[in-house]
């Protein structure tokens, strides 16, 4: 088991960091994965025993065939693709992890989105064989635009398989040309770009002397390297209710308990909140986190809010802080990723939902549909096939509060479920 490179560790534990790897198929996601794992010595040595007796199998000799420590499926084994989004965790001594291994397949882009809405990064994998004439391959370019469209912080490019071109820097360069043209037309302001070989573990833990022309970390010296600091430009309370809770209704210290996941911003005892569409405003009587009385809860905390008088909340409701401006709207203007099979019926609705809260809502407007190979806008367009990309006009049922993605997440994205299939039929973006 290869040791991790002590040159770039530091022994400050520096958080954690949630990333996810995209791009096409076979560009060597889940041997990534695999390589990061067995490299930060989180892979048990039965566990690689297994998967050299395993039939799926398809390396040679006595290399460990490393996608089979995170493609778990059976199909995905006996076919040797991902399918599902599978999340696995590993450590270095000054960073934890915890990593989306994301299909590359078109029909399962809705999975990539998944993974990529919850990520602080992203690895996007490129397969230098198959890009050596610095032709990118339309998911590369479909998965780009999703985690600009997601606002993923972070963007690291992994040129992998060099082995398979002989660690030719001229490759590397088009590719690398190749990808700043295509994150310059899609809004990228800034990205990283690792060679790396993911199977033999070139420029993963430690730099490799096949590429000597390379100046930069190795790919997990530059995860760790990478800043956590959120810079979100608003960090106002929103707390969409999950669960009411009601406890010991006759006693004397009976309580109704309004449960969910605090999705942004603080909330102190005292604090004066508004209830959402009701308008209904109350003082925080007590706070409970795991059971437990505080005084406060942050940002990605499971709490429990207790109000100091009897008002109507219910599952779907949104609380913020009373003195936060809030304007319910029925119109949305938003960035839409069409996921379903069956393409987007203008004449039809769909249900919309927004955190915990479902309402009905109807696409009034196509305005433009992202051509993924031009990257330009196309507009006069009447329905979405599946993992369209488009900008569109919606109207809802009832009134939902809606803010711009890039400064609050929470309320900023939704996504729209067919109401016959009740299959996801896209997922959607305010702007």
């Amino acid at each position: 088991m290869n040791a991790i490179n002590e040159s770039w560790v530091s022994t400050t534990d520096t958080g954690v960091l949630r990333f996810i790897t995209a791009g096409s198929v076979d560009d060597g996601k889940s041997t990534l994965i695999g390589r990061l794992l067995l490299d930060s010595q989180a892979v048990f040595a039965d566990q690689i025993d297994a998967i050299n007796r395993s039939k799926y199998k398809r390396t040679n000799g006595h290399e460990p065939d490393l996608a089979l420590l995170t493609d778990g499926l059976e199909a995905e084994r006996e076919q040797g693709i991902t399918i599902d989004v599978a999340y696995r965790y590993f450590a270095t001594p000054s960073r934890k992890f915890i990593v989306a291994d994301a299909p590359g397949h078109e029909q399962y882009t809705r999975n990539m989105i998944t993974g990529a809405s919850t990520a602080q990064a992203v690895i996007i994998l490129i397969d230098a064989s198959k890009a050596r004439d610095g032709r990118l391959l339309t998911q590369t370019r479909r998965h780009t635009t999703l985690a600009k469209l997601l606002g993923v912080k972070h963007i690291v490019v992994a040129i992998n398989k060099m082995d398979l071109v002989g660690w030719d820097e001229a490759v590397f360069n088009r590719i690398q040309n190749a990808y700043s043209e295509l994150a310059n037309q899609v809004g990228i302001s800034s990205f990283q770009v690792v060679p790396i070989s993911a199977l033999q573990g070139d420029n993963i833990s430690k730099l490799s002397p096949f590429s000597p022309w390379y100046e930069g970390l190795p790919l997990l010296g530059l995860l760790e390297s990478l800043s956590l600091a959120d810079t979100s430009s608003n960090n106002e309370a929103r707390l969409f209710v999950q669960w009411v809770i009601r406890h010991d209704g006759q006693a004397a210290n009976a309580f109704r308990g309004y449960a969910g996941h605090l999705d942004s911003g603080s909330l102190h005892l005292g604090d004066e909140i508004t209830v959402w569409p009701s308008k209904v405003s109350a003082k925080i009587s007590a706070l409970q986190r795991s059971g437990s009385d505080v005084q406060s809860v942050q940002a990605g905390d499971a709490v429990t809010v207790l109000l100091d008088r009897d008002i109507d909340v219910s599952r779907g409701d949104l609380i913020a802080l009373a003195t936060n401006a809030i304007v319910p709207t029925r119109d949305i203007q938003a960035d839409l990723c069409w996921l379903d099979e069956n393409p987007l019926n203008p004449a039809r609705s769909y249900w919309l939902k927004q955190g915990s809260r479902v309402t009905q809502a109807k696409v009034k407007t196509i305005h433009q549909v992202r051509d993924i190979e031009a990257l330009e806008p196309r507009s006069g367009a009447e329905r979405l096939e599946m993992n369209d990309i488009a900008s569109v006009s919606l109207s809802t049922r009832d009134a939902l509060i809606l803010e711009p993605y890039e400064t609050q997440p929470t309320t900023g994205a939704f996504i729209l479920i067919d109401s016959a299939t009740h299959q996801t039929a896209a997922a959607g973006i305010v702007r």
